[in-house]
């Protein structure tokens, strides 16, 4: 036998088996006869590198779609990047800056996308390569980017498809607006939070200078492009000025007082100013009074020449909002200050503050889209794990409004809709949408009558499509569905499972169904498994943004691949937010264990110790005698009927989606009975052989829980796979039949059970009475047929003679002189002390036993005596407490006449 390591180390493993992986093919996947199992990526921005975030996600995929392809199916996991519009923009802007000493604005759009280009081929896709660090075994000849040709042209086809269906239309609309990013932003990307700020209270007075009227705003530097003051007309504080005109600071335009119901009379000092640019509320009263609608900040949030007041224009808004405080207090207009918190929205992706803002835009209407998508989900056609996760659906589904989808970038799939360049951009009369300028220009003609219109008579709109109206395709695109309708997605579609968090729910998974419905007529999943959020100590969630998240790259060099996946997946369960606890410094790197990452290395060390402890034997054909013989084989059988009972509850696991309880399972399975028990069991005695029945069990059943836990540790188990035997080639652990089911002996698996809490107990008796480890003892058994049974068991005495170091095993009805008494199920054990034993001692044990036994009685009464428990649990479970119920009650009577018998 070759020497083997002392310790498991997985730089040794990982990259070898990886690579072994992907050059057999096993992660390819071609239509054929079998049953699809397919999983599409949510594919991470072009721009990312793995985050504590991707390191979960992906973990769940892997262990899905590696359990699929043991269970035989054929099983499909499309990998690939988003572009990312806004993200990517900025960074190869940012790089076209500080690289190439360029300025987006020096650029024609053909040029930038160029560059653009150039900037994804050079960094984008870093994140592909780090997940195979991870282990994921995605079909990677499948990648797929939501700016490829085909791709690109499927969101073109989707656009004129929507608006030729009278589905999407373009409309001067108030808007979310980033100013940093200067594009718009769907209500999704707007990420509300309290903050503080102030309540400027400003006083408007009369158009003849009186008293007028004061108004608390948020806002004073928006005054200028105010337009009226608005109170409720019930208010009578105010009803008198209603048709009369006050004087805006500073300016002394006069604009009118309107009555509106809209207007809160508890709020502020229950006078609006109306500004209607520069808010939405303001905006649906503009429009219900017909007033006018001045906006006076730039796209890039400073204020405009639009404004009157020339002091402020060219300002940044908030070095406006700070500039005009003193000019309004010197003009004795500000009345007061008032400090408190309100909402404020916030860009996802600069983190901004978002301008609302009038513009013209581009919509999808959202509400016949919307309800199949709700249908399916309400009635479990597609069905969300955890459940819970439907009543979020559902209550923004009920409440669609309809889905700005035009986004003011250059990278991204330009909207497929063109202008007459001879109307200029204030005068678009005529918008032609098709999938080429062919087909604009022949609509051009025939809206115009003009046949002599070329191309170049064309303007293109500039606009981009939303990054997520192009990923709403993806189960879609990635199988060509639209070009091939017939093709492999007949055989791949709808995927089996999406694995995604919860924050992007209305983003993108609410997005797909309703894509699903519209382009398939089908759902684009079955299930859909909802990661919770990686968080830290403080609960917070992992970002970049916040410095809170370690490095994953140096998690996988400290912990290796499984064990990160170990630490990960033994605490993450669906929808549930995983606490991640390794301490790290600034830069990511880790500065101490983690817990979680920690026990799973430790369980990679423990299969490794037990691979070299049995390799380490040396067989015999028999065995030295019938009680080894017994023992042994009992040991076998046990094992076998332990792990088929663990299997079925694993196998009930992953139909539910319950990847954490199942991975836990295992690892109990593993550590405590395989290792811990059952490898002492059948450990021969020092330089001694063990019998080549039990050797060749013990080998299979090692091969069997590798298979086992390979979906979630694939790179140990491969490794421990082909260390435990020699393998004829392509006979790899990753392509296994996953362990078949069969019924367990739940009677057997319960006697062993009963074993193991014996000699547990009498090892307990033995530190407590600081008894040399294997001093034989004496151990006599009270007269039971319980007992008796238990005993009769061919191997049980050997096995409990053998493991528990006892120099005889008896029966009687007396208590032996000077023992030690435990209980197991409703069994009496009596271990003799050799050193005389302590009573008061002994009856304080005997007692705190008896009140634990007491207690439990009456709590599982308690159960019994409830009629909707009784009438309403399923019948097992009733017998199951009655069961517990009877063996506490024989546990007390026992109890009570020891402590009788000591007086």
């Amino acid at each position: 036998m070759s020497e083997i390591s002392t310790r498991y180390n997985p730089a040794e493993t990982e990259e070898k088996w990886y690579q072994h992986w992907e050059k057999s093919g096993y992660f390819r996947s071609v239509p054929d006869d079998r049953e699809a199992f397919t999983i599409v990526i949510p594919p991470p921005n072009v721009t990312g590198v793995l985050h504590m975030g991707h390191l979960l996600n992906n973990s769940i995929q892997d262990i899905l779609i590696r359990k699929a392809r043991m269970d035989g199916k054929n099983a499909c996991w499309v990998p690939g990047t988003d572009h990312a519009s806004i993200a990517t923009e900025a960074k190869v802007v940012r790089w076209l800056r500080d690289e190439k000493q360029l300025r987006k604005a020096d650029l024609t759009r053909e040029s930038f996308m160029g560059y653009a280009y150039q900037w994804k081929d050079k960094y984008g896709g870093i994140i592909l390569q780090q997940l195979r660090r991870l282990g994921a075994s995605c079909d990677w000849d499948r990648t797929a980017f939501t700016m490829d040709k085909g791709y690109y042209q499927d969101c073109i086809r989707m656009f004129v498809d929507l608006h030729s269906k009278g589905k999407l239309y373009r409309g001067l609309r108030m808007v979310n607006w980033d100013p940093e990013a200067k594009t718009v932003l769907s209500n999704e990307e707007v990420i509300y939070g309290e903050e503080n700020a102030q309540l400027f209270h400003l006083h408007y007075k009369l158009e003849d200078g009186s008293d007028g009227v004061v108004i608390a705003t948020q806002r004073p530097e928006t005054i200028f492009a105010d337009v009226a003051v608005a109170v409720n007309p019930k208010d009578p504080r105010y009803t008198h000025l209603v048709g009369k005109k006050v004087l805006i600071p500073l300016i002394d335009k006069a604009i009118p007082v309107i009555a509106d119901d809209y207007v809160d009379v508890e709020f502020g000092t229950g006078a609006l100013k109306i500004t209607p640019a520069h808010d939405p509320n303001d905006y649906e009263i503009g429009q219900r009074h017909q007033l006018p609608v001045i906006d006076i900040l730039t796209d890039g949030g400073q204020i405009s020449d639009a404004c009157t007041y020339a002091p402020l224009v060219g300002m940044d808004r908030f070095a406006a909002r700070k500039a005009v405080k003193p000019l309004l207090d010197q003009a004795g207009v500000l009345v007061k200050i008032q400090d408190y918190q309100t909402k404020i929205g916030r860009s996802e992706r600069t983190n901004s503050v978002v301008e609302p803002k009038l513009s013209l835009q581009w919509f999808v209407k959202m509400a016949d889209l919307g309800a199949p998508a709700l249908k399916a989900v309400m009635e479990e056609e597609i069905k969300f794990y955890p459940p819970s996760f439907q009543n979020l659906y559902r209550n923004w589904m009920e409440n669609l409004r309809d889905w700005c989808i035009s986004r003011q970038l250059w990278w991204g799939q330009q909207i497929p809709a063109w202008y007459l360049k001879s109307e200029g951009l204030s005068k678009e009369t005529h918008v032609f949408v098709a999938e080429n300028v062919d087909g604009a220009l022949a609509q051009a003609k025939a809206a115009t009558g003009n046949d002599q219109l070329t191309a170049d008579d064309l303007r293109q709109d500039e606009d981009v499509l939303d990054t997520w109206a192009s990923s709403w395709l993806w189960p879609i695109s990635v199988f060509d569905g639209f070009n091939q309708p017939d093709g492999e997605i007949k055989y791949y579609y709808p995927t089996s499972v999406l694995v995604t968090g919860w924050d992007i729910i209305f983003f993108w998974v609410a997005r797909m169904i309703m894509a699903g419905y519209e382009y398939k007529q089908e759902r684009p999943f079955q299930a859909v498994y909802f990661t919770g959020m990686v968080r830290d100590k403080n609960r917070r969630k992992m970002s970049k943004s916040l410095g809170n998240s370690p490095d994953s790259l140096a998690l996988l060099d400290k912990y290796g691949a499984d064990g990160v996946r170990f630490g990960l997946m033994s605490s993450a369960a669906a929808g549930g937010d995983l606490i991640f606890d390794a301490p790290f410094g600034p830069d990511g790197a880790i500065l101490d264990e983690s817990a979680l990452c920690e026990q799973g290395r430790n369980f990679c060390n423990k299969m490794w110790n037990a691979l070299r402890l049995v390799k380490g034997w040396n067989t015999t054909a028999t065995p030295e005698n019938e009680d080894i013989e017994r023992t042994n084989a009992l040991a076998v059988e046990w094992i076998n009927e332990k792990f088929q009972a663990v299997l079925a509850t694993v196998e009930s696991d992953f139909k539910q989606y319950r990847l954490s309880e199942a991975l836990k399972s295992l690892y109990a399975f593993i550590w405590d009975d395989f290792c811990s028990s059952f490898l002492e069991m059948v450990k021969p005695g020092y330089e001694q052989p063990i019998d080549q029945t039990t050797y060749d069990a013990t080998l299979a059943m090692f091969s069997q829980m590798l298979v086992a836990l390979h979906p979630f540790m694939p790179f140990i188990t491969e490794e421990l796979w082909h260390q435990l035997e020699e393998r004829a080639a392509g006979d790899d652990c990753c392509v296994q039949r996953y362990p078949a089911l069969r019924p367990a002996n739940a009677e057997l698996i319960e006697q062993v059970e009963q074993i193991r809490d014996i000699i547990t107990k009498i090892r307990e008796l033995r530190n407590a009475n600081q008894l040399k480890q294997k001093e034989p003892l004496a151990v006599t058994v009270q007269n039971s047929a319980t007992a008796k049974a238990l005993f009769d068991v061919p191997g049980a005495r050997a096995m409990v003679v053998k493991m528990a170091y006892l120099g005889s095993l008896s029966f009687s009805d007396a208590e032996p002189e000077n023992a030690k008494s435990f209980i197991s199920g409703t069994d009496k054990f009596y271990v003799e002390m050799p050193t005389e034993i302590d009573v008061e001692a002994e009856r304080a044990k005997l007692t705190t036993e008896l009140e634990y036994q007491r207690g439990f009685a009456r709590s599982v009464e308690g159960k019994l005596s409830n009629e909707r428990f009784v009438s309403g649990a399923p019948a097992q479970v009733v017998d199951n407490e009655r069961k517990k119920l009877a063996d506490a009650q024989a546990r007390i009577a026992i109890l009570e006449e020891s402590l009788q018998k000591l007086g």
